[in-house]
């Protein structure tokens, strides 16, 4: 993306005022862990278990990988490099050494299929990949094919890369200087999705992440410093990973949870133990934490900020968590492309129902965010009217890399495009109330049914399908697939179930497939979601959300 070219005014006075042009160098994103290895030396940048690393040996072990991915493996500027882990030190550990040598840090969904992140790896061009061990069938589809990375690196112990931690012990001790960058140079493909369901990498770059980390720290978490501690309850590939780089910024302790398995009991503790004042995490999981007699066995007064996103949050759940944390939750609204930075809701307007609630909105703009509510011509509707939710400001992205197409959609007279749809109310509060795309939210991740239904359409007996989000009171929103059988085969929703389970993810499944004789079609002939709903609506489906 290309900004507006500047223009004189019709006196010929130059808009900028004689200032000559400057250079767009920005600091690369890696100087954070540098400057903390300076300043903060002998204190801790990361805990995860029993382990514990200082920011001095943090900062040395980003140098140590991001010189055997330049002396080892060649790695370049611009080079993108495809991450797929579960959280652990080495993943947050990549990040930086990418972003050190001006690489691009591509991560994963580590739930996605094989066949899904090869497609990752293919779109994004990725040079070289970082594997966990305990994904060696992704690796495989990664390295096999046309034009696959150049080499792999294993996180533990496999038989398709060399050992990560093997490779930062050779290369400990070599100063590896940050990369002179520019502004819009990328250093993160954030990888999200369309109304068709195909993965697009969203472009960020160090100028804009730099905005990013330090507008969290101003409007979601103030006063956060090098004294505080932040516990990670949610994947580092996506919004985690985003809100860490502020912790990084702040100086503050990450705590990573020792296993994979979420348990409140282990977080609670976690939270006493090392005095954890922030979280980032999405709603589902804040209703398991509240809901849980954990929240009451163990001191967590000193939360300060437990930040929410990724999903609409029932008011009743809502509610409990403020009973629970009154006075400590952080609500925003934002995409990837955008970085999850377009409005707040700041502790203070998390209120019960009485005077001054706003139930419902997501927040207000975000500092140097400007939200328009427009229709479908670009024009701008006043307060309390539907339309798009359109941004602009520093936190948006610089478009989709290789996908002009998705581009010249996505924006339009300088806003960006959210594809959501909701309304601002006379303060500038934003009510989402709807979406102009068909993806529903599942516990913080976006499914698209179009990508589900085409799977489900590959079964011989299936010769029609779709896929509607429907409320659920445990995951946000969960799938119902409406399905259309051959009259002339016989065919079960085990069978259906069987079939889907190596071919998607397993958050994208859905949680139940409800077979009718036909499918409802408007009068072009065409399958609504509108339609198919309304048929939910009759058999009883919608008002018994399907919970797995």
């Amino acid at each position: 993306m290309t900004g507006a070219s500047r223009s004189r005014d019709p006196g010929g006075n130059d808009p900028r005022g004689g200032v000559a042009p400057r250079s767009l160098r920005v600091s690369n994103l890696a100087h954070l862990v540098t400057r903390q290895g300076r300043r903060l030396a002998a204190r801790p940048a990361l805990i995860w278990g029993a382990r514990q690393w200082s920011w001095g040996e943090f900062d040395a072990r980003v140098s140590a990988m991001a010189a055997a991915l330049v002396s080892r493996y060649g790695v370049i500027k611009g080079d993108r490099i495809l991450v797929q882990s579960v959280n652990c030190n080495q993943m947050f550990e990549a990040m930086f050494a990418c972003f050190r040598i001006g690489a691009v840090y591509v991560p994963t969904n580590y739930r996605q299929t094989p066949d899904e992140v090869a497609y990752l790896a293919r779109a994004s061009g990725a040079t070289g990949i970082i594997c966990h061990a305990s994904f060696p069938h992704h690796a495989q589809a990664c390295l096999s094919g046309d034009n696959p990375p150049a080499f792999a690196i294993a996180i533990g112990t496999a038989p398709f890369g060399e050992d990560y931690d093997a490779l930062v012990e050779a290369h400990l001790g070599q100063s590896v200087p940050n990369a002179p960058v520019e502004r819009d140079d990328p250093c993160w493909f954030f990888f999200t999705s369309g109304t068709t369901g195909r993965p697009k990498a969203a472009v960020l770059t160090h100028g804009q992440m730099a905005f990013v980390a330090t507008n969290h720290l101003c409007d979601l978490m103030p006063d956060t410093n090098h004294r505080d501690v932040s516990l990670v309850v949610a994947p580092l590939s996506h919004g985690a990973g985003v809100h860490q780089l502020a912790q990084v910024a702040a100086g503050a302790t990450t705590v990573l949870l020792p296993s994979e398995r979420f348990d409140p009991v282990e977080v609670w503790g976690l939270v006493e133990r090392y005095r954890v004042s922030n979280m980032f995490t999405v709603p589902t999981i804040v209703k398991r934490l509240v809901e849980h007699p954990s929240v009451d066995a163990f001191d967590h007064a000193s939360l300060r900020y437990v930040i929410y996103a990724g999903a609409p949050m029932y008011r009743a759940d809502q509610k409990k968590a403020m009973e629970k944390l009154a006075g400590r939750l952080v609500q925003y609204f934002g995409l990837g492309e955008v970085t999850g930075n377009i409005t707040v809701l700041p502790p203070y307007d998390h209120v019960d129902d009485g005077e001054g609630a706003r139930i419902g909105t997501c927040g207000f703009e975000r500092t140097g965010i400007e939200i328009s509510i427009q229709d479908e011509a670009g024009n701008e509707l006043p307060p309390k009217t539907d339309g798009e939710i359109c941004v602009t400001g520093p936190a948006v992205f610089a478009g989709y890399y290789d996908n002009p197409e998705a581009n010249a959609k996505a924006f339009r007279n300088g806003w960006f495009r959210t594809g959501d749809l909701g309304h601002m109310d006379e303060a500038g509060y934003l009510f989402i109330t709807g979406r102009a795309s068909d993806m529903y939210i599942s516990g913080g991740s976006n499914i698209y049914p179009r990508e589900i239904e085409e799977k489900i359409l590959a079964h011989p007996a299936i010769s029609e399908a779709c896929v509607v989000g429907v409320p659920d009171s445990d995951w946000g929103e969960v799938g119902i697939a409406v399905l259309v059988a051959d009259p002339a085969r016989s065919v079960s929703e085990t069978e259906i179930r069987a079939f889907l389970e190596p071919a998607i993810a397993r958050y994208k499944m859905p949680k139940r497939f409800h077979f009718v004789d036909e499918m409802p079609k408007s009068a072009y002939g065409k399958i609504t979601k509108a339609l198919v709903r309304d048929t939910l609506a009759r058999s009883g489906l919608l008002g018994a959300p399907a919970s797995a």
